[in-house]
């Protein structure tokens, strides 16, 4: 009895072993194949990102946030160049601080686990990150830029998440983005992460129907400084 025990749990473990390497392989492999994409194309489009507990906990930050106030008009231009238009930007921010922010863990264990990813399989020696929750009013929008800055140019890779929960044609608040040879829409579908070159591709925020929200953050190829001034 005791010996059938010890092979059927040595079966088993092989088994669970085999089938932990094969998902291991397998994530590997889809990990190549976006950063294959990401660097062909400019820009990559991931659904189902975020499993349901962690989108949960973001999404309640996010209206704990909003329910207290906490949102600041956006700007354009960096440091002295800083300024609020909103005929060209009409969202919301808060800017997110890892030591200020403690509930908020597992939004920077999301924005630190794809940035190992990255740097493994893409090589971009990301070295850091900004990060904010965006909020769109109804009847904002941002026109078309690039997520550059002409005196301060370490972002490598932009990255939205969305956290809009039952989103349908007609809300709005699209990402338009401006490729070589077409425009794509990108519909601001709950849990769906979009990563895009923040020095090569234009793009802008058509205008919202409805409440429009999301996480986005840059990574950057050298420390960020002075985050929450930046739009």
């Amino acid at each position: 009895m005791i010996e059938q025990y010890l092979k059927t749990s040595y079966h088993f473990c092989s088994t669970l072993y085999a089938v932990v390497e094969l998902l291991e392989c397998i994530a590997e492999e889809q990990w190549i194949d976006w950063v294959d994409a990401l660097a062909k194309d400019d820009y990559l489009v991931i659904d189902n990102f975020l499993d349901d507990e962690i989108y949960a906990d973001l999404r309640r930050f996010f209206l704990n946030k909003l329910g207290h106030d906490e949102f600041d008009p956006a700007g354009i231009g960096a440091l002295s160049d800083h300024h609020l238009d909103k005929s060209r930007r009409g969202d919301h921010v808060y800017w997110l601080d890892s030591n200020v922010d403690t509930h908020a863990s597992s939004v920077f264990e999301i924005i630190r686990d794809l940035i190992a990813k990255l740097n493994r399989y893409c090589y971009l020696g990301i070295a850091d990150f900004e990060s904010h929750l965006a909020y769109y009013p109804v009847g904002t929008f941002y026109e078309k830029h690039v997520d550059q800055f002409k005196d301060r140019s370490n972002r490598l890779i932009s990255m939205i998440i969305y956290l809009n929960e039952g989103w349908k044609i007609g809300d709005g608040g699209e990402l338009k983005l401006y490729l070589d040879d077409e425009e794509r829409l990108v519909e601001p579908i709950a849990k769906r992460i979009v990563l895009f070159k923040s020095d090569v591709l234009p793009h802008e925020v058509l205008k919202t129907n409805v409440g429009r929200y999301s996480l986005t953050g840059w990574l950057l190829k050298k420390t960020a400084e002075l985050g929450f001034l930046l739009g």
